[in-house]
């Protein structure tokens, strides 16, 4: 009789290990199952497909701090070629140098109000001169905030009978701010100064 309730407590004693083990189990396989489906909801919310000439195109959405040079550098460029690319037409003058100014802080402003005070856009107008800029490089410094930079690019002036080229360079720095449609990168270009802009040997 004794042998048979040591037999009975035996096996309930491996039956509660047995069962422990099994819960253990199902909690291991629950909590894998939930990362994995959490892993692969993130992962399906980084994917972003984009409908063009009836094409479905995946691209991949990302943190902003993985792409802050990229778009740092956009927004430099951006703001250089609304500010100096412009045609003998008021509107035009206007529309591009209001697009460039909400871009920067007052400091292009005031270049802007300092070049119009010398009928810079006027003459311009009259001399049927158009003006555009070629961004060669952009440096940027990622280690100091605001960021610094420095802008090296290429201006040309052209006119009925000829052209002329201008190195440009010139320095600022950059703070995040809201991003808009007008301001979609969400930098603005402050204390910003033209270094150089000096007519160079290249040709027209």
């Amino acid at each position: 009789m004794f042998t048979h309730l040591r037999n009975i407590e035996t096996a309930f004693q491996h039956i509660k290990r047995f069962s422990y083990l099994l819960i253990l189990a199902c909690t291991f396989i629950c909590g894998f199952a939930l990362y994995k489906s959490y892993q692969f909801a993130a992962n399906t919310n980084s994917h972003v497909y984009i409908l063009a000439n009836g094409k479905a195109l995946e691209a991949f959405a990302a943190d902003r701090k993985d792409n802050i040079p990229v778009e740092a550098r956009d927004h430099i460029r951006m703001f250089h070629h609304y500010f100096f690319t412009l045609d003998p037409d008021e509107k035009v003058i206007d529309a591009n140098i209001g697009k460039a100014l909400y871009l920067a802080d007052e400091s292009a402003r005031n270049q802007y109000n300092g070049l119009k005070e010398k009928s810079y856009y006027n003459n311009l107008i009259s001399g049927n001169i158009s003006q555009q800029i070629q961004v060669d490089s952009v440096w940027l410094d990622m280690n100091q905030y605001p960021y610094e930079f420095k802008c090296w690019a290429i201006q040309k002036l052209t006119r009925s009978t000829s052209a002329v080229n201008k190195l440009l360079i010139t320095h600022g720095y950059l703070r995040n701010v809201s991003r808009s449609d007008n301001n979609p990168h969400g930098f603005l270009i402050e204390r910003w100064e033209t270094l150089a802009n000096r007519d160079t040997t290249l040709g027209p």
